[in-house]
C-alpha cells in the first residue's frame, strides 16, 4: 500500500512595494487586472503620504486592499541608532533585513536640506583616503533599501516642523559606488524624480562616482540627474594611488566622459570633488596641474577638507593652504568652492561613513592589521 505524502506548500514572501518605481508598479497592477492609474495612486500613498498600511489607502477598492495585504507589503529598515551633530547634521544607522547596517546623513542649511544616501553595504572600491572603502564590502542595496533612506528621512524630519529640516536635495554620496549598483540606483533615482513620489528636480539630485566611464555614458543616456566626479588628483600617477579605479579608466578617458555627459545641455556642468590632503595633493604645482587638466572641461571644483578617521595616514590641509590652492584655480578662471565640514563630531562628514556590516573582502581586517604591531596581529587580537 502506497502512503501518500502530505503536499508541502512553499510560502511566497510578500512583494515589498517600497522599491517599485512607476514601471514596476504598473506591471504589478496589470498582472492583477487593475487599471494603470492604480500604480500612481499607490506610489502617492507610499512616498507622498508615508502610508504603509494598505487598509488606509481609501481610494482603492476594499477587495484590492485585501488582495494587496495578502500578497504585498511596505517594509522599511529599522532605525538602529540616530545621532545629531552640534551643527544640526543628523545621521541614521539603518539595520537591513540581513543584519548589516548602513548610514544616511542629512545636512540642513538655510536654503536647502541635503540628504546623503548610500547605495552599497560598504564599498566595492578602495580609495585610500576614504573610511568607507577601508571597511570593505558586503553587497549592493536593493531599490527598497535605497529609497527607504529618503522615506525615513522625510518622515523623521517632518516631526521637527522646521522649513530648513526637509529634504530638498539628494546626493548619492553615501556608502558605496552608485554606478557599481547601476540598475537599482537608477530605479531609486526615478522614484526621487517622480512627481507622484518625491518630485525632486533633476538639478537637485546628484550622483557621485569615482569614474566608471561605461556606466557614466549609460547614465547620461537614461537619466537627467546631476553628476559629481571624485577626482582628488591632477595627474594619473597620483590618482592611481588615491583612487585605484583610475588604473582602469585614466583621466583622459574620464574627462572625455564628463564632456559627453551634458552634451545636450550646455548650461549644466560636472562638479569635481577634490579632497585636500596635507602634503599629498595640495601644493601650488598640483593646483596648476588641476587648472590645466580642467581648462576645457565644463565644471566647477568642490574642495573638500579631509575628514580624518582612525588608522588613516592622511592629514587635513591647513586653511591657509586651501585658500592658496583656491586662489590659483580661481585665477585660472575655474569656479572653485570649499565645502564646509559638517557633522564631523558624529563621523557623518564626507568619507567618514562606515555603517556596521560583515566584510566579504577581508579589506577591513588587512587595514586594521596594518595599524597594529605585528605581535598583536599574530596573536589574533583584532
Amino acid at each position: 500500500m502506497q502512503i501518500q505524502q502530505p503536499s508541502m506548500q512553499v510560502k511566497t514572501a510578500p512583494t515589498n512595494l517600497l522599491g517599485h518605481d512607476r514601471q514596476a508598479m504598473a506591471a504589478l497592477f496589470a498582472a492583477l487586472g487593475e487599471k494603470p492609474y492604480r500604480a500612481t495612486q499607490v506610489i502617492q500613498w507610499i512616498h507622498q503620504y508615508g502610508v504603509t498600511d494598505f487598509a488606509q489607502m481609501t481610494n482603492l477598492s476594499k477587495a484590492l486592499r485585501q488582495q494587496l495585504q495578502t500578497t504585498c507589503e511596505i517594509r522599511l529598515p529599522e532605525i538602529a541608532y540616530a545621532q545629531q551633530s552640534r551643527d544640526g547634521t543628523r545621521k541614521w544607522l539603518l539595520r537591513l533585513d540581513c543584519g548589516n547596517c548602513v548610514e544616511t546623513v542629512f545636512i540642513p542649511e538655510a536654503n536647502r536640506g541635503t540628504l546623503c544616501v548610500s547605495s552599497q553595504v560598504g564599498c566595492g572600491l578602495n580609495c585610500s583616503f576614504c573610511s568607507t572603502g577601508k571597511q570593505g564590502f558586503n553587497r549592493d542595496l536593493n531599490v527598497a533599501e535605497i529609497i527607504a533612506q529618503v522615506w525615513l528621512a522625510v518622515r523623521e524630519l517632518s516631526q521637527d516642523g522646521r522649513h530648513d529640516h526637509s529634504v530638498s536635495n539628494v546626493v548619492m554620496m553615501g556608502m558605496g559606488e552608485p554606478l557599481l549598483n547601476f540598475d537599482n540606483v537608477i530605479k531609486a533615482l526615478d522614484l526621487m524624480l517622480d512627481d507622484f513620489a518625491y518630485g525632486l528636480s533633476k538639478r537637485r539630485v546628484t550622483l557621485s562616482t569615482s569614474g566608471l566611464v561605461p556606466q557614466m555614458d549609460a547614465l547620461s543616456a537614461i537619466s537627467d540627474v546631476s553628476l559629481a566626479v571624485s577626482l582628488h588628483a591632477p595627474n594619473d600617477e597620483l590618482r592611481n594611488e588615491l583612487v585605484p579605479i583610475n588604473k582602469k579608466y585614466p583621466l583622459k578617458e574620464l574627462l572625455a566622459a564628463c564632456k559627453r555627459f551634458y552634451r545636450d545641455d550646455r548650461r549644466r556642468v560636472t562638479t569635481f570633488e577634490y579632497v585636500m590632503l596635507k602634503g599629498v595633493n595640495d601644493s601650488d604645482e598640483h593646483a596648476r596641474q588641476l587648472a590645466t587638466l580642467l581648462k576645457n572641461v565644463p565644471g566647477k571644483i568642490n574642495l573638500i577638507p579631509f575628514n580624518p578617521f582612525p588608522g588613516t595616514q592622511y592629514e587635513r590641509s591647513s586653511n591657509t593652504r586651501i585658500a592658496r590652492f583656491t586662489d590659483i584655480l580661481m585665477a585660472a578662471g575655474l569656479v572653485t568652492i570649499t565645502r564646509k565640514t559638517r557633522g564631523d563630531d558624529i563621523d557623518a562628514a564626507c568619507g567618514q561613513l562606515v555603517g556596521n556590516f560583515s566584510d566579504k573582502t577581508s579589506r577591513r581586517q588587512r587595514f586594521i592589521g596594518a595599524q597594529l604591531p605585528l605581535e598583536t596581529v599574530a596573536a589574533g587580537e583584532l
